[in-house]
């Protein structure tokens, strides 16, 4: 158990991390972080930064020298910069989840081993196991890249062979007769919705998982995530507990996010982990007893997990370089809209700048406040009338 007084040390110094080094200050812990940019999002909240290129082990190292245990805000990190930092110091999640998490075969096997459901799928490595993919898989199917792919990079819909194969040389890097990257095969899945859940686990065994997320995409990136999911008792039952199966059968140390879709007849079919906080787990920041960052460093740390109750309907909606600039008053007109900004310098299109967390009475009443949060931080329209007078 680290206690607080300790120091949390965060590889990367993303939003993840600012909020999370935020969670972990108010419990009294001290934070370093280790990012290329001396200046980066969570440099004015940290008590140390490590400016080290994350590829390279040695100059990641001298987080060890000050942290008493260490964590990560992305998966896209050399499994040997960890290695290394794990070598003197306890890190969570476990190289080994990260490792399987930044590889979608290594993933969907893991997930299988489990008996976790996941869609119709094959690995890609070859133009021949493209042709027996297609053949197991059929059309219309998603093709991605094994690795690196987030927010809808590196993926294409194919419904042809043609389009299939032309997407095979596109994403392997190779032309269609030669071994490139390795690409995954997934059936076109028609779901109905797509869900997640953040689970946490400590390195005592204890488990809570926060309530079920509905998440609504525009341009591949997370829009609005919903909270309550407007889905059966039952379903939202079912989607907690694959999260802590998996959780569990991980041995995880710190937070996953589990991606799902919820197909017509409510069953549900995991999709991608995310072994860090989760962008569709802001809400619980201002919507559940405890917020995903705080309940990250209780676990990694080691103290009781705190409560998962959701408080309110809530409906959090990004924040996006597009949106800039931003007219923060007209949103914060409604006193159910709480506004979270990650101290990013460049507002880029299609960047994550922050986040907007809105209350209401119910899942839909939440997500109409988010939409007209959203057009008024964008200074599209004032928020007056019903909107701003609901509490």
């Amino acid at each position: 158990m680290i206690l607080p007084g300790g120091v949390v040390g965060i590889v990367g110094g993303g939003q993840l991390a600012r909020m999370s080094a935020l969670a972990a200050r108010a419990m009294g812990y001290r934070v370093a972080v280790a990012d290329p940019d001396p200046d980066c999002p969570a440099a004015p909240v940290a008590d140390r930064v490590v400016a080290a290129s994350l590829a390279d082990p040695d100059a990641v190292a001298p987080l060890a020298d000050v942290a008493d245990v260490i964590t990560y805000e992305f998966e896209n990190i050399d499994p040997a910069v960890l290695e290394r930092l794990a070598s003197r110091r306890p890190v969570h999640p476990r190289v080994e989840i990260l490792r399987t998490c930044q590889h979608r075969i290594h993933e969907k096997r893991a997930m299988e081993r489990l008996g976790i459901p996941v869609a119709t799928w094959r690995p890609v490595e070859s133009p021949a196991d493209l042709e027996a993919a297609l053949a197991a898989v059929g059309l219309p199917a998603v093709l991605k890249t094994a690795t690196m792919g987030y927010d809808g990079k590196g993926q294409a819909v194919v419904r042809t062979p043609a389009e299939a194969r032309a997407a095979y040389a596109r994403l392997s890097g190779h032309a269609a007769a030669e071994v490139g990257r390795p690409l995954v095969l997934e059936g076109l899945v028609p779901f109905a919705c797509e869900l997640s859940v953040v689970v946490a686990r400590s390195a005592s065994g204890q488990v809570a998982a926060f309530p079920v997320a509905e998440n609504i995409h525009e341009l591949n990136i997370l829009a609005y995530s919903i909270v309550p999911a407007r889905v059966s008792p039952a379903t939202q039952a079912a989607a907690r507990d694959l999260a802590v199966r998996i959780a569990e059968g991980f041995g995880l140390v710190g937070l996953l996010g589990v991606e799902m879709f919820c197909l017509p007849d409510g069953s549900l079919l995991v999709n991608e982990l995310a072994p860090r906080p989760h962008n569709s787990g802001h809400f619980t920041q201002n919507a559940c007893a405890t917020s995903q960052f705080e309940q990250h460093i209780r676990a990694v740390c080691d103290l009781p997990l705190g409560s998962v109750d959701l408080l309110s309907p809530v409906c959090m909606v990004n924040v996006m370089g597009e949106d800039f600039p931003l007219a923060p008053a007209a949103a914060l007109a409604d006193p159910q809209v709480y506004l979270h900004l990650y101290g990013k310098r460049e507002a880029r299109p299609h960047r994550k700048m922050g986040h907007l967390n809105v209350l209401g009475r119910t899942a839909d009443e939440a997500l109409e406040r988010a939409r007209a949060a959203k057009a008024a931080i964008r200074g599209e329209q004032p928020l007056t009338g019903s909107s701003a007078g609901l509490s």
